[in-house]
Parts: C-alpha cells; sequence; structure tokens
C-alpha cells in the first residue's frame, strides 16, 4: 500500500509534503557534504550551518529576543518534565507552581516531586480536564520558583489562547502540541519547551526556548546532560546531536516561513480547519459530543465521542476504510480524536467533515 493516507495521529504526526520530498531527494547525500546527513560530523561545516540556519529561523518565526537561547536537545518532553525542576527548583528553596489542565500537567507534576516541593495551583479533574480556569481561580504563589502550565493537552483536547497570568515568577511552558501554531509573545515567558513530533519535525528532539538569567541556575552538580547551561555553553552540541531531526526541524521551520507565510498565515489556516470540525458537532443535534468547553477548544486536537461504544468503533472502522486514519481517541478519554497539526492538508480535514456529516446520516438512519 503505497497511497498515503490522512493521518491524524496525535503523535508522531504529519509532517508537510514537500519537506518530506526535499528530505527523500537529499537522503543519499546532502547537497556540498558528500554523504547523508545521518552520516557527517555533528560538529562538523554543513551540519553546524544546519543547526545555525534552525536556530536563526525560530528566531525569525517567533521574533525570540537576543536574551533568549534556542536549544535542541533530546529526550523529548518526557525529559523536560525533569530537567526543568532540576534545573529551576532543585535547591532554590522554592516551590513551584503548577496549573493542572490535563493529563501532560499530571505527568510534570510526578516528575517534578521527585525534585522538590510542588504546589497545584488549580487542577480541573473535577470536570474531567474539559474546562481552562477562568480568571481568579488560580491560587498562585507570588515567590514560587517558576509557574507551569501545559499550552495545549492533545488527549482532552484544551487549549489556552491567552498565558495565565502569573505576575513576576518565570512562566514555564509545556508547547509540545502547539508550538509553532500561531504567534507567541515570548517575552512573556521564562522557558518554553516543545517534543517536535506534533508540529515542528520527527521524535528524537526537543526544542527548548530558554531565557538567559534562567540558564544561570542551573547547579554546578547536575549530571551534565540534564544542566541546561551545559547545552547552552555548547550551542546544542555538547554531545551528539540527533542530526537527522535537527535537520527536519529546519526543514519545516523554512516550510513554515517560505510557503506557509509564517505563524500568522498558519495560525489562520488551522482555526480555519479546526472550525470545519466544531462546526459539525455543533450542528449535529448532539450527536457528536465534543470533551472540551467550547471556549476552550484545542485548534490541534477534537475530541469528542458519539452516542455509544458501538457507533464509535463503526465510526473508526469506516473512517479508516476512506483513508482517514488514526482517529481513536486515548484509552483515557475513549471516542474519537481528529488531530488536526500544522501539516495536516485542509483537504483532509474537508474529507473528514464530509465523512462526520454522512455518518451521522447513515448512522442515524440505522438506529
Amino acid at each position: 500500500m503505497n497511497e498515503r493516507h490522512y493521518n491524524f495521529s496525535a503523535g508522531p504526526a504529519n509532517l508537510p509534503l514537500s519537506v518530506l520530498e526535499r528530505a527523500q531527494r537529499e537522503l543519499l547525500c546532502l547537497p556540498g557534504a558528500g554523504a547523508s546527513v545521518m552520516e557527517i560530523s555533528h560538529r562538523g561545516g554543513p551540519f553546524r550551518a544546519i543547526l545555525d540556519e534552525a536556530e536563526a529561523n525560530y528566531r525569525r518565526l517567533l521574533a525570540i529576543p537576543d536574551n533568549y537561547r534556542v536549544l535542541f536537545l533530546q529526550g523529548g518532553g518526557r525529559l523536560q518534565f525533569a530537567m526543568v525542576p532540576m534545573n529551576l527548583l532543585q535547591g532554590t528553596g522554592k516551590s513551584a507552581d503548577y496549573i493542572l489542565t490535563g493529563t501532560w500537567g499530571n505527568k510534570a507534576i510526578e516528575e517534578a516531586r521527585n525534585v522538590g516541593d510542588v504546589r497545584v495551583a488549580w487542577d480541573g479533574r473535577e470536570t474531567a480536564y474539559d474546562r481552562l480556569p477562568e480568571a481568579g481561580e488560580l491560587n498562585l504563589d507570588a515567590e514560587a520558583a517558576y509557574a507551569h502550565f501545559a499550552s495545549n493537552e492533545t488527549i482532552q483536547g484544551v487549549q489556552f489562547f491567552d498565558e495565565p497570568a502569573v505576575g513576576e515568577v518565570p512562566l514555564v511552558c509545556d508547547a509540545s502540541s502547539d508550538l509553532l501554531c500561531r504567534p507567541l509573545n515570548i517575552e512573556k515567558y521564562g522557558l518554553i519547551y516543545a517534543s517536535a513530533q506534533k508540529n515542528c519535525g520527527p521524535a528524537g528532539v526537543a526544542v527548548v526556548i530558554i531565557r538567559d538569567d534562567l540558564i544561570e541556575r542551573s547547579d554546578k552538580k547536575l549530571p551534565g546532560y540534564l544542566s541546561y547551561a551545559n547545552h547552552a555553553a555548547e550551542g546544542s552540541l555538547y554531545n551528539t546531536a540527533p542530526t537527522f531531526a535537527i535537520y527536519i526541524v529546519n526543514l519545516v521551520a523554512k516550510w513554515l516561513l517560505d510557503e506557509i507565510g509564517g505563524l500568522a498565515a498558519m495560525e489562520t489556516q488551522n482555526r480555519r480547519k479546526a472550525k470545519m470540525l466544531y462546526d459539525v458537532l455543533d450542528e449535529s443535534d448532539g450527536f457528536y459530543k465534543g470533551h472540551a468547553r467550547e471556549q476552550d477548544r484545542s485548534l490541534m486536537n477534537v475530541t469528542f465521542r458519539l452516542p455509544d461504544e458501538e457507533s464509535n468503533k463503526r465510526f473508526l472502522a469506516e473512517a479508516e476504510s476512506q483513508g482517514l486514519d488514526a482517529l481513536k481517541g486515548h484509552r483515557s478519554v475513549g471516542g474519537i480524536r481528529a488531530s488536526i497539526y500544522n501539516a495536516m492538508p485542509v483537504e483532509g480535514v474537508e474529507k473528514l467533515a464530509e465523512f462526520m456529516k454522512e455518518f451521522q446520516r447513515t448512522g442515524s438512519a440505522q438506529k
């Protein structure tokens, strides 16, 4: 089976077709390098040019100020759950605030508690993480080492469209599933991290954007790889870098700049795609029931259920038969999850929306 389907996986997710085609052309021999990007030295000129260009493209896309460093690290978001408290909490004599809006926030808290004191500033567990905190609901510590939140929860399908107000406390964000989906005001953050395999590139690399003053918190007694200071000092080359993953990350950034036209244009497209699916939910007379509260719905992960489990199963089977893959919701929530990250073509979302309408019509008739 060589025909590409529409992949609605929560991650690893779609890559832009033009990126895949360029990587295919250059796989055997990177132009000017005499070998594949997977075969050249991470400290040699050809790869250093890729690394420098990747950082420059991120700075351009996100308007990153000079007092922030851009790091490309291994270990994905899971390692960052531990690195953040190790570097920013350990040894401070303070606690860290965590705003808990779903599964990945819970995972981050579990790791942070292995390192130091953690306060849960808000917990959406009571309503199954179907919403974000309202203004005034956050119980924050003005002296906290940092305040952490996940900007988008892939499993529950809720997303922040404005940063939580945390005062002068450094704001730390797990943006693994929505970095580069829209413009951000980087100066509101102390640290942003993202595993690449949703919007930024392939699995195997994480992007960390960190303010200079927070790098200085890194304890010299930390294991070498776990220190942001070491990675910053070595320009993401403290160890052998994930060369192929960073190469793809750079191609995705170039795609956003050259073909999409930047993050404002990407956000417009993402809102258009999400609206197609949410309109089907809202116009289905309850046949499709969204998990997230309307004002908190994610642009990246559209989560919903059908009237019963049998309908869910039939929906998934029929969707797959039409080339609409990986729509099964996470086991902790169930139902359906359509992940429509940056590289999901508009045509794929249109096909899914039409399928949903037709399934409701035929499914309702069978009831």
